[in-house]
């Protein structure tokens, strides 16, 4: 448009010269003068307009971060989704001196350790991703083991159990495998002598599993967190009083893994097959107990309320405050100040302490 201004500009002083010839030569000057600046201007119009130089802005695509999925029960890192869901299956193991070494002990996700009678203890342990194929002496189950293992939703393997048991475990809330109906998944090994010898595998576990609907275990696990060796560790050597000499423990905390090798009996705690137990984190709850008569002489455990409870990990010590408020809630642990402790990833062992006649040091 500027163009085109310009020359209809100069065409029109061209034209205003020719027909006003009887002007002044100071007008045509004027007019001359007019043309030139016009004619200036345009070939300036028409100079090259220097560029700037095109600067491309090239985006760096940023990758999202891949999705970690994490056990549930342990809290270790996990393939998928699905795996988090995965079926969760309690065994009661035995503790007696003639039920030792075990095996499955060692290779499992969560255990509590209870005394079934005269002070004897016996493990109610849990498995998800972990696969054991050789498991027992599965023995029987009681009451309070049935309160523990209900926050889980999972299946219950056992060998019949107390009066007070059986009645909670086969009321129809419960994913009960007892062998007394499922003897097919059980055997009875030849190198032990009844009742120490029945046992399992997660080969027909899972068989049982799958056959009965039990495939997900929908539950809220422990919270969890990543373990780190603590710098300055408190506690070392730790020593649970849980009853009498044949079944209190001791921990000796290993810096290198990051894990609590445990004793009892003053011997090194073995799994048959796999070795020294070394769970990540111990927990002492202190528990109200006492003996009942119910069909024969058996423990009462408080398991649903609150007490005091210690929990060693990365080498630490920390005195905190359990609670369960129902049968099928979990197990939490809070501080002084009432803030939730997570626990670190890995297996956790549960000692339930008689309140007086058990006791819990470390140094």
């Amino acid at each position: 448009m500027e163009k085109i201004h310009i020359l209809k500009f100069w065409f029109h002083a061209r034209q205003w010269i020719r027909t006003h010839h009887t002007l002044s030569y100071g007008i045509g000057g004027v007019l001359l003068i007019t043309a030139s600046a016009a004619t200036a201007f345009f070939v300036l119009y028409h100079q090259p307009v220097k560029k700037e130089p095109v600067v491309l802005v090239v985006k760096k695509e940023v990758k999202p971060e891949p999705v970690k999925y994490y056990s549930p029960l342990t809290g270790n890192l996990v393939a998928d989704e699905a795996a988090t869901k995965q079926a969760v299956t309690a065994v009661m193991i035995e503790n007696s001196p003639d039920a030792r070494p075990q095996s499955g002990l060692k290779d499992s996700g969560v255990v509590f350790e209870a005394i079934a009678e005269g002070g004897i203890t016996r493990f109610l342990v849990l498995y998800q991703q972990e696969k054991p194929q050789l498991i027992g002496p599965v023995r029987s189950i009681r009451l309070y083991d049935v309160d523990w293992v209900a926050a889980f939703n999972a299946s219950i393997a056992h060998v019949g159990g107390s009066a007070a048991g059986l009645a909670e475990v086969r009321n129809g809330s419960y994913r009960d495998i007892d062998q007394f109906f499922n003897a097919g998944s059980y055997w009875r090994a030849a190198d032990r002598y009844s009742p120490h010898n029945v046992y399992t595998s997660f080969a027909r576990l899972d068989a049982l599993n799958i056959a009965k609907g039990y495939t997900t275990s929908t539950f809220t696990g422990f919270t969890r967190i990543d373990g780190k060796a603590s710098d300055v560790p408190t506690a070392t050597q730790i020593d649970i009083k849980i009853s009498s000499a044949l079944y209190n423990s001791t921990y000796a905390y290993d810096k290198t893994t990051n894990t609590y090798l445990r004793s009892q009996a003053g011997a090194p705690h073995a799994d048959r097959e796999q070795g020294q137990l070394a769970p990540s984190v111990v927990v002492a709850m202190k528990v109200d107990e006492s003996t009942v008569m119910q069909d024969g002489k058996r423990e009462a455990i408080i398991t649903v309320g609150s007490g005091a409870a210690t929990i060693f990990q990365n080498g630490t010590v920390q005195e905190v405050t359990w609670h369960k408020a129902s049968k099928t809630d979990q197990v939490t642990y809070t501080d002084a100040a009432g803030k939730d402790v997570p626990l670190i990833r890995g297996q956790t062992w549960i000692a339930a302490v008689p309140n007086g006649a058990g006791s819990i040091t470390w140094q």
